[in-house]
């Protein structure tokens, strides 16, 4: 049994039918055929040329490694001749829709959005995680605060159309229905937790609880992958084609990104900044909250496992767990079908300087 989600549904993506920057589409340098793939150099003497990676989200603190690849000249130094980001939401493309028609050559994705992709015949694979754990959360006030998903009987939970997938995975995975709490529809303005209508709300742990606990509501949260959703979020996704024909190009990109995310790790405020002032200035994001919002994220991206492997890698053990936890929300796919962790592999095999 197939499902398909959109970005907030498990991870904030749109559908959209097309890919735009500035309103013009974005044609990706990522055909298999191409000079790049080739190993010549592309038109404007690059070894890659420039392609397009479709954002999991619009341009705020989640893509700061990116931010500094293009600002520290990573992707340039691995023979890229520029890369374009183009954001999600609203506006934007599903990354497997992207791939598909070959607007994008790789994207920030989930594996609950790419494995349906895949079973309905996306030759796509998920070669990295930026996220070791998915941000997704509960967030209640910490004069009331739930805990775990066993907490949730009996209270009222604000629940977004678009979220009820995953929130009825992680009861599921939870041995709980739906009808052992109230459902409150609710969009994304987490205020009617602030005023007490609800008592928990299905959040980011990387947004609503610290731009609560920012207009003065102390607040308290449990994220879904400590409590048997366990998926990694932010995932490299490209097509079979190009970790088959564009081997070395897609380990090139995969060095840059690693390199942009060391310092991103290093530096929340700087990301911030980045993140504020230039990538997504047009945003009127706040520079003390996207600084915390950096804090928070880095406890995603970093692991013990990436501690000893290096970024984006992810273990056995997790892949065995995110499989167990797809097929707890109706997606049976096998490992093998949906990751391929070689190419990773490999970069850290010649460059383990990188870990």
């Amino acid at each position: 049994m197939t499902q398909n989600f959109d970005r907030r549904s498990f991870f904030r993506y749109s559908a959209l039918a097309g890919v735009a920057v500035g309103g013009t589409a974005v044609l990706a340098a990522c055909s298999s055929d191409d000079s790049s793939a080739a190993g010549g150099t592309s038109d404007d003497g690059s070894t890659y040329g420039t392609v397009a990676v479709q954002l999991s989200w619009i341009k705020n603190i989640e893509f700061a490694g990116e931010y500094f690849a293009i600002e520290k000249g990573y992707y340039k130094d691995a023979g890229f001749g520029s890369v374009d980001l183009v954001a999600g939401g609203a506006a934007g493309t599903g990354v497997e829709a992207g791939l598909d028609t070959g607007k994008v050559w790789i994207g920030m994705s989930a594996p609950q959005l790419t494995a349906p992709a895949v079973l309905d015949g996306l030759e796509a694979k998920i070669v990295g995680a930026t996220f070791q754990k998915n941000p997704f959360a509960i967030v209640s006030s910490a004069a009331n605060p739930i805990r775990t998903p066993q907490d949730m009987v009996g209270k009222k939970i604000g629940v977004q159309d678009s979220n009820q997938l995953v929130f009825g995975a992680l009861l599921s995975a939870n041995g709980l229905t739906e009808d052992q709490m109230t459902i409150v529809p609710a969009q994304f303005d987490p205020s009617p937790l602030a005023n007490g209508e609800v008592d928990g709300w299905v959040s980011y742990v990387t947004n609503e609880p610290i731009t609560l606990a920012g207009k003065g509501f102390p607040n308290s949260n449990f994220l879904f992958a400590d409590f048997g959703l366990p998926l990694v979020a932010e995932t490299f996704t490209v097509k079979q084609e190009t970790i088959d024909n564009e081997r070395d190009k897609l380990k090139a990109f995969l060095k840059a990104e690693i390199l942009g995310w060391k310092d991103a790790v290093a530096n929340p405020a700087e990301s911030a900044r980045l993140a504020v002032e230039i990538y997504g200035k047009d945003q009127n994001l706040e520079l003390a909250e996207q600084t915390a919002e950096a804090t928070a994220q880095n406890t995603l991206v970093t692991s013990p496992d990436t501690e000893a492997n290096g970024l984006f890698t992810i273990s056995q053990t997790l892949i065995d767990e995110n499989i167990a936890a797809l097929a707890k929300a109706g997606i049976d796919i096998s490992a093998d079908e949906l990751f391929d962790m070689s190419v990773l592999a490999e970069v850290y095999a010649e460059n383990p300087d990188l870990k």
